[in-house]
């Protein structure tokens, strides 16, 4: 099995703590896909950008509930259980 070297909550500082903190506000906790861009802050907020723009959008045409429906068809179809 793989392993991915990650920033744990408690050991997160400046950028990735105000990351952290904002997916936490979002969702609760920290995700393990969130966690595996931990060690760059900046791909890590980028990943989250296009993330927001192409899901969560208020501005999309399409409501959220079918956007992420397709996400969740997508990750069953590829075998990726986030």
């Amino acid at each position: 099995m793989a392993w991915i070297q990650t920033v744990n909550d408690d050991e997160a500082q400046g950028r990735l703590a105000r990351i952290y903190e904002a997916a936490r506000k979002r969702a609760g906790r920290v995700f393990g896909i969130v966690r595996l861009m931990s060690l760059d802050p900046s791909i890590l907020q980028a990943s989250m950008q296009i993330y927001q723009a192409t899901t969560t959008s208020p501005k999309l045409p399409l409501p959220r509930w079918f956007r992420e429906l397709v996400a969740v068809e997508v990750s069953r179809a590829n075998d990726c259980f986030y």
